[in-house]
């Protein structure tokens, strides 16, 4: 696979929290192909709750309906707590008409299947601010 030509660097620690082995393991490999220095892939919610204690990443890939949670949504409201600074949200599902919308506002939201290359490229743009930094931009005087 060859390196997308990009101007924007790439985030050096994603998060996957994906339970289709498959699924994980080819966005892993599109990200190390893209120059992504650390890809660490969680199958389940309380081993991505113990990756983010040890580190905290810089993007979450976040499948919504995982094996032993169907609302992974709950990890993002998590890492939204943790401030302006709180990892980028990338949603990953079949369903995104099943995320709640103040949920969706706090990431962008890749329907299954896509392409990792879209995932990649997508990483290349700049990082959209969740719901709560909007607020606050629009409480803050300029």
């Amino acid at each position: 696979m060859k390196k997308p030509k990009s101007s924007s660097k790439l985030p050096d620690h994603i998060l996957i929290v994906e339970d289709d082995a498959v699924i994980s393991l080819t966005i892993e490999q599109a990200l190390l192909d893209a120059g992504v220095s650390t890809v660490e892939i969680c199958p389940t919610t309380d081993e991505a709750l113990a990756a983010l204690r040890r580190k905290q990443p810089d993007v979450i890939v976040l499948d919504v309906h995982l094996a032993d949670r169907d609302d992974g949504w709950a990890i993002a409201e998590l890492v939204r707590t943790l401030g302006p600074d709180s990892p980028r949200i990338i949603f990953s599902t079949g369903m995104p008409r099943d995320i709640p919308e103040n949920i969706a506002a706090m990431g962008c939201v890749l329907e299954k299947p896509y392409e990792p290359d879209v995932l990649v490229a997508l990483l290349n743009e700049p990082k959209r601010k969740g719901i709560i930094s909007r607020l606050r931009g629009a409480l803050s005087p300029d």
